[in-house]
């Protein structure tokens, strides 16, 4: 077993991956933004609070030192959860927000990966799991920030699959379709509709007939995270329903 550090782990996607990587008998360390407390969660699963901003390269370094003093382990999974995202039509699109969602999805991701390869390649190996989304494999109007985010992601799991692999780390990414409760309510606002109504729609597309669950995403990202799968590397793992595999 590992030590496991997932990002964005204060609700949604990121504590059903916290659960399930505990439950496989991993020791977890939960990040999020210092203003998002974690320790309650840390502490019902037996793991440790993390708190960090992962826009910050150098905040990402000290919290990464700091988890692995604590534990007394090099961490061994990595899965970069960590989100932000606003909507607003292209020609209107406030720069600000813009970098903050890149500096947030692709900077936080590219930040956690370099502060954990060292002690990765120290204990001789690791996995990372880098959380994509599938608006970064079909591009989404009114969020070209969040979409070129989440695309970015996904060529950088593919280079460092290439990169790291023989360092013994194998770094994979999951796409999921819209399932972050956070995410639908910006959705839903910047739509002028209501959350359930924004689901429907959400479910409506997908040739399964629905979204896919939290705890759907989170065994996908477990079963990326098993270090008994050495050959899976660069890989994007569609987990959405058929919405970037089928047409109904």
């Amino acid at each position: 077993m590992a030590l496991a550090l997932i990002t964005g782990a204060g609700g949604g996607l990121g504590t059903a991956v916290a659960r399930r990587l505990a439950a496989c008998g991993h020791l977890v360390a939960l990040n999020d933004r210092p203003d998002r407390p974690v320790g309650e969660l840390a502490a019902e699963l037996d793991g440790v609070a993390a708190p960090a901003d992962v826009s910050d390269p150098d905040a990402v370094r000290e919290m990464v030192e700091q988890v692995e003093r604590r534990t007394g382990e090099h961490i061994g999974i990595l899965v970069a959860n960590a989100a932000y995202t606003a909507f607003s039509p292209f020609a209107e699109h406030d720069l600000d927000d813009w970098w903050r969602i890149i500096d947030v999805n692709l900077g936080g991701t590219f930040a956690c990966a370099q502060a954990v390869m060292p002690g990765m390649v120290e204990r001789g190996g690791g996995r990372m799991v880098l959380v994509s989304s599938e608006w970064g494999v079909t591009g989404r109007p009114d969020a070209t920030a969040h979409s070129a985010s989440k695309a970015g992601i996904i060529a950088l799991a593919k280079s460092l699959g290439r990169e790291l692999a023989p360092l013994g780390i194998a770094v994979n990414a999951v796409a999921p379709n819209v399932l972050d409760a956070g995410l639908l309510e910006a959705d839903a606002a910047a739509a002028g509709v209501t959350g359930e109504e924004i689901r429907a729609r959400c479910a409506a597309r997908v040739p399964l007939g629905r979204t896919a669950a939290p705890e759907e995403i989170a065994a996908a990202i477990a079963f990326l995270a098993d270090d008994r799968l050495p050959a899976l590397v660069g890989q994007i793992l569609h987990v959405n329903g058929g919405t970037t595999r089928a047409r109904a």
